[in-house]
């Protein structure tokens, strides 16, 4: 008889520039970015942002094993990205209301992508709100 394959479940988060792609599946509580273990991410603040998600559901955060791959952005931008996808991923594998609430009381962008963009330079122009000089003289 073949072994009953696990369910593996895909999911992606975004901020600004930064795209964040999960793989959750059932483990040991592995967590990868970048094929990195989580202890070796830096700086520190962005290490605490993504391991946010696994302190408010911590009754799942050693039932799964998590691979994260994240590029574009700066750091900050892709700590948001894999928070939102590590929260959809544990909503999605517990199918938890409890926890899904909980994501959603906390910090509503665990679970819905902030779309903010920067706004575009202006053609002949320096920056995207401010005008050239007009000089009358």
């Amino acid at each position: 008889m073949k072994a009953k394959k696990d369910k593996i479940i895909l999911t992606s988060g975004t901020r600004k520039r930064a795209i964040a792609r999960a793989r959750l599946k059932k483990g040991t509580g592995v967590i990868r970015v970048n094929s990195k273990l989580l202890e070796h991410v830096t700086p520190k603040y962005t290490r605490l942002r993504i391991q946010e998600p696994f302190i408010l559901g911590e009754r799942y955060a050693d039932q799964v094993d998590i691979y994260i791959r994240v590029k574009g952005g700066g750091y900050n931008s892709q700590a948001d990205a894999c928070r939102l996808a590590i929260a959809q991923a544990l909503v999605e594998f517990s199918k938890d209301a409890k926890l899904k609430k909980a994501f959603q009381d906390y910090d509503r962008h665990l679970l819905v992508a902030d779309v903010r963009q920067r706004e575009t330079s202006k053609p002949n122009d320096s920056s995207p709100r401010s005008k050239r000089q007009k000089s009358y003289r």
